[in-house]
């Protein structure tokens, strides 16, 4: 739609002083909105993570090493769509800039975080939950960036909802012609699941609830857009049938699901265990 954001040519004194300098600077939209939601999630988290006595410097910390993990992965399962051509005459040193999967970021940030919070002392059940919302805000600002920037976008339509995009230089294939904004579809997507996280972190039973039900609300939505996706470059487990990603969300709902049990029965076992105790003590106190 508009993959640049703007672009200012440089004076010629400026150019003169500094030889350096580029004739012009032409920042990318989508780069501007990604950094824009980790700042906003940056400032949630340092919120939020105060509650409970983390410092700022240290949600910092975590944050570099979540999108270097987020980098590494996002970029490691976009050259696997096609390794042949990505790990072959350097191609991968050429597409540095462009291109990421966002399931690759997630598998390679959360076991990263884990270890964090284990290494810093941080409760790292309180911990995901901010992350579950901080990556949420962080995933809404990345899709309006991908729309900005033609990428992820859907089939042809004869929708009232196609938009048409017409830039040469965004990523959206064929131009000038309706296609689902897939891109669109997965902020809406994002801000359901936002408003589910703070409907449950106001009623939160248990640490790291938030979490699990992210990934599972998220493997559901993305299993359907993926119907309307037309970027079809990311390759398909069955031709047609069920693509990469589909496939990646079975078992990331299946492993989120498992996971939101396992914390449900022990904070259920806790909560017994401390009735039992409040039980026990209230008994020893009577006459």
């Amino acid at each position: 739609m508009h993959p640049v954001l703007f672009t200012w040519h440089l004076p010629q004194w400026l150019l003169n002083t500094f030889g350096f300098l580029p004739a012009e600077i032409s920042p990318k939209t989508y780069g501007t909105l990604i950094a824009c939601g980790i700042l906003a999630a940056w400032f949630y988290g340092t919120y939020e993570a105060k509650k409970f006595g983390v410092r700022k410097d240290t949600i910092t910390d975590m944050f570099l090493w979540l999108i270097l993990a987020g980098f590494v992965g996002g970029k490691f399962f976009f050259y696997l769509e096609d390794p042949s051509f990505y790990f072959s005459n350097g191609h991968w040193l050429k597409n540095m800039g462009n291109g990421f999967v966002f399931y690759g970021s997630m598998l390679f940030a959360f076991p990263t975080l884990w270890i964090f919070f284990k290494n810093r002392k941080i409760p790292p059940l309180k911990m995901i939950d901010v992350i579950a919302i901080g990556g949420a805000i962080v995933h809404a600002f990345g899709r309006m960036g991908c729309f900005m920037a033609g990428c992820c976008h859907g089939v042809p339509t004869d929708s009232w909802l196609g938009v048409t995009f017409t830039d040469p230089l965004c990523n959206a294939r064929p131009l000038d012609t309706p296609l689902h904004p897939t891109q669109l579809y997965s902020v809406f997507m994002l801000l359901i699941i936002l408003s589910v996280l703070f409907y449950i972190k106001k009623h939160r039973r248990f640490d790291g609830q938030l979490f699990p039900v992210y990934l599972m609300m998220y493997a559901v939505g993305r299993s359907v857009i993926e119907e309307f996706r037309g970027d079809e470059a990311r390759g398909f487990i069955m031709d047609g049938w069920l693509s990469h990603s589909q496939f990646i969300s079975i078992f990331i709902f299946l492993g989120a699901a498992a996971f939101y049990y396992y914390l449900s029965r022990k904070a259920k076992q806790a909560n017994g265990a401390k009735a039992d105790r409040d039980k026990a003590k209230w008994q020893t106190h009577q006459p």
